[in-house]
């Protein structure tokens, strides 16, 4: 199954996004789980989780990508913003029960100079604390652009998080394209290449997600700007192959370009077609 989506907005609840997933040509979708510029949490409701459920049953939709907000820096320096990085990703992960067996997406974070080593082990010691042992929720992290202090632009940092972690069996990777294309993974010339990478250090099972964006910067610039399929540096032709690519059968494709609804709709479309 080629599973297809795009971020959608968690307003109207549970049972609003279905729907419009489903209005898009969606059959996956991601969404935050709460305000991704500050903190807060809308209540979950019994009744719209059960409308929700029953309506992905309907429309098949059965893989869905939580994310969290960009707010939650598990590797931070101050200890108000380490405090609510650990509050959040402990209470996002007691919602996403509501939703049994999905994905939760999170930028490894910043380590704002003290170092690499150190953001790395500030992560683990987060993810152990809040990782719990029967939880259904696979944890992924997000593969990044290496601006700046960021965690996650090589492959080698993602491994060395999962290595430290007591639960490695509910830590998973979602590939972001715009984001290893930018940290110099050249996915449009050697998109073989860099899966046969990603597998000797981190392994393919592991991978869980992709966030299928293109790119407004050259490979390896380091700067994580998101672009519509057909508008950026990355060939349209190569994140097609991206989709089609044998590896990558099954998983949930998430596009997090820079769209309104018609344009989302208009790319799933593309997409789709590009499968035939």
């Amino acid at each position: 199954m080629f599973r297809i989506g795009c971020h959608i907005s968690s307003a109207g609840g549970y049972l609003a996004m279905a729907k419009r997933a489903e209005a898009l040509g969606a059959n996956t979708f991601a969404f935050f789980t709460r305000n991704p510029r500050g903190g807060s949490a809308k209540p979950i409701e019994d009744a719209d989780i059960a409308a929700f459920h029953a309506e992905c049953a309907r429309t098949g939709i059965d893989r869905l990508v939580a994310h969290a907000p960009y707010t939650l820096n598990p590797c931070a320096a101050k200890p108000n913003v380490a405090e609510f990085a650990h509050m959040a990703f402990s209470d996002d992960l007691q919602r996403m029960e509501h939703t049994p067996g999905q994905l939760y997406n999170f930028h490894p974070g910043s380590h704002v100079g003290q170092g690499i080593d150190v953001g790395i082990e500030k992560i683990a010691v987060l993810l152990n604390e809040v990782l719990f042992p029967g939880m259904t929720t696979t944890v992924l992290l997000e593969t990044m652009a290496g601006k700046g202090s960021e965690v996650g632009g090589r492959f080698e940092q993602l491994r060395a998080i999962i290595d430290r972690l007591q639960l490695q069996e509910h830590v998973g990777v979602c590939l972001d394209t715009c984001h290893v294309w930018d940290a110099g993974y050249d996915i449009a010339g050697d998109l073989d290449g860099v899966l046969a990478e990603f597998d000797r250090v981190i392994g393919l099972e592991r991978l869980h997600a992709v966030h299928l964006n293109n790119s407004l910067n050259s490979c390896g610039s380091h700067k994580d700007r998101h672009a519509k399929l057909h508008d950026g540096c990355i060939p349209p032709e190569a994140l097609v192959r991206v989709t089609q690519h044998p590896a990558l059968a099954g998983l949930p494709f998430i596009l997090e370009t820079p769209n309104d609804d018609a344009g989302y709709a208009q790319e799933i479309a593309w997409l789709r077609a590009a499968q035939k």
